[in-house]
């Protein structure tokens, strides 16, 4: 059961690498011409927030599972 925890929480962690990575590319495109965005602003904008989300689930699943609680 462990390796099957271990894998879901590696998939996690490249899944939600790779949405954040396709919704900033989303964020920079959506900017018009004439708007300056700082890297600030992209990493805090709301539509990243899902994203933080399943690569924290990830990263504590895969903490947790490797753990010696």
């Amino acid at each position: 059961m462990e390796p099957v925890i271990s894998f879901v929480a590696m998939a996690l962690v490249v899944i939600g690498l790779i949405g954040q990575a396709f919704e900033m590319k989303k964020i920079r495109a959506s900017i018009r011409a004439d708007e300056q965005i700082s890297s600030k602003n992209a990493f805090t904008d709301k539509r990243n927030f899902k994203w933080y989300a399943i690569i924290t689930t990830g990263l504590v699943l895969g903490y947790a599972t490797n753990a010696k609680l």
